[in-house]
């Protein structure tokens, strides 16, 4: 295969920045493809956060001027290489030199900017890529502007777009004034098969409607964002552009998620022998002060505590789930009364319930490898990694058939001895708890779930298996 040329751009990428699972995806799915042989570079703006240590190595490129609408702004650009991929960052102080990286009053003008930096910085550094990854709204106008005002240019005639929906929520809308005032278009695109969308600009839509082929990150959420429930209003867009739409499930780095070497966890253990995995457990007990027992059973969540992922059913259910004899533990922050549900819960069964209401990589990392059991009940969840990260440490998914958890799932067969996890399909607090108490039951059978427990470890979700179906595509198009 001949080696071919990706931009991939993302507002966000591990360890520069991150809010969420963009960030992984942006870090890892280029290494990969570098590791397949082909040229790929990332581009991010030049947050104002990112760690000093990244900034000192990085090497200044050279300047452009960016019009942005009637605007004209400085960009500068900078590169740092790291494991074989080079970073490129875009330079404008007055748009990325503020705290944090999302919720300004801009957010219009900013990404624009960084949308028209990334296409006109390419001559400058000599390197015309086949492909520009764009993923999520803050890049969902590069297709846009390519097509707008640069494919007439020779050289960016051949250039073509993918653009990856991580979370079909999250939109980027605006008032229609910022098609003339930001962008920089003529009305001719404001209408229902352009960027208009409910007499608004839409910077998603505009991705999947100018892009030359759309994926998101798992085949059973590319199907289900066609329909009404899933769709977020733009399901008759991608019916539409249905041809051109495909699922590629995400990966986990498995070398730095690998129970046999990861110094993050109280002891290491491998799928041939599992000793280790009890001393997690016991000390996870003890750091958390649970009762050391270590013949119950730990349910665990990590979590953003939201609607989304499935708590007002962990609500509903919760007095049902601790009277059973388990543990419970919690990781993780968001709406409040969602905390003040768990805090309650902890007060009244304590030793019982650990509730952790904060971000905690280590932590992370120490309830992965010590529980037993990890509960997804989301409402929707475009792929997930939580599970993969929990089959990974020998953790037995709970989880709804949903996008990536019901691609990634498969409910135990007691007969067969196939599966790696438990399963429910309504979206309903009886039959999540259904399947709690189904996992418990099987819990009990040592040798049912020792085999569950090595069927989880087994599994492969490398990136290296993701980047060869995006590869696949990125050749379908250049062919094209």
């Amino acid at each position: 295969m001949e080696q071919k040329r990706i931009l991939f751009a993302s507002s966000e990428v591990d360890p520069f920045a991150k809010t969420g699972g963009l960030a992984d995806v942006a870090a890892s799915l280029p290494k990969a493809l570098c590791g397949l042989g082909h040229d790929v570079r990332v581009v991010m703006p030049k947050y104002k956060n990112i760690p000093m240590q990244y900034v000192e190595k990085m090497e200044f490129v050279g300047s452009i001027q960016i019009y942005v609408a009637w605007r004209q702004q400085y960009c500068g650009i900078l590169k740092l290489e790291a494991e074989g991929v080079t970073y490129y960052f875009i330079d404008n102080e007055y748009y990325f030199g503020r705290d944090g990286y999302y919720g300004y009053f801009d957010e219009a003008e900013r990404f624009a900017f960084f949308s028209k930096a990334l296409i006109e910085m390419l001559p400058v550094l000599d390197f015309k890529p086949d492909i520009i990854h764009c993923n999520d709204w803050q890049t969902g106008v590069v297709s846009l502007f390519l097509n707008a005002w640069y494919k007439p240019m020779d050289f960016y005639k051949d250039i073509k777009t993918v653009f990856t929906i991580h979370n079909l929520k999250y939109q980027g809308e605006f008032p229609k004034e910022v098609l003339s005032e930001v962008l920089g278009l003529s009305w001719d695109y404001f209408n229902t098969d352009g960027i208009e969308f409910y007499d608004k600009v839409n910077y998603l839509k505009a991705g999947l409607v100018y892009s030359d082929i759309i994926t998101t990150v798992s085949k059973t959420y590319a199907e289900e964002i066609k329909t009404d429930f899933y769709g977020e209003n733009l399901n008759s867009v991608l019916n539409k552009r249905a041809g051109d739409l495909y699922g590629v499930l995400n990966g986990i780095d498995m070398e730095r998620n690998n129970p046999e070497t990861d110094d993050r966890i109280f002891a290491n253990y491998s799928r041939d022998n599992l000793e280790g995995k009890l001393t997690n457990k016991h000390m996870l007990q003890k750091s958390l002060g649970l009762q050391e027992r270590i013949d119950i059973p730990i349910i665990s969540v990590i979590s953003r505590l939201v609607d989304q992922k499935g708590f007002d059913l962990i609500d509903y259910v919760m007095e049902e789930i601790l009277k059973l004899d388990i543990q419970f533990v919690l990781l993780g922050a968001g709406e409040y009364r969602y905390e003040q549900m768990l805090k309650y819960y902890q007060g009244k069964y304590p030793g019982k319930i650990s509730v952790n209401l904060k971000y905690d990589a280590i932590l992370a990392q120490r309830i992965y490898a010590g529980s037993d059991m990890f509960l997804m009940p989301s409402l929707f969840e475009p792929c997930g990694l939580s599970q993969m990260f929990s089959l990974r440490y020998g953790t037995i998914p709970i989880v709804r058939e949903t996008g990536g958890l019901k691609d990634t799932i498969i409910p135990y067969n007691d007969i067969t001895g196939e599966g790696n996890g438990f399963t429910f399909s309504r979206y309903n607090a009886h039959d999540m708890l259904f399947a709690i108490k189904q996992a418990i039951h099987f819990y009990y059978h040592r040798a049912a779930w020792t085999q569950l427990v090595k069927n989880g470890m087994a599994l492969d979700f490398s990136w290296e298996k993701s980047a060869k179906e995006y590869l696949e595509l990125y050749n379908k198009l250049t062919k094209k």
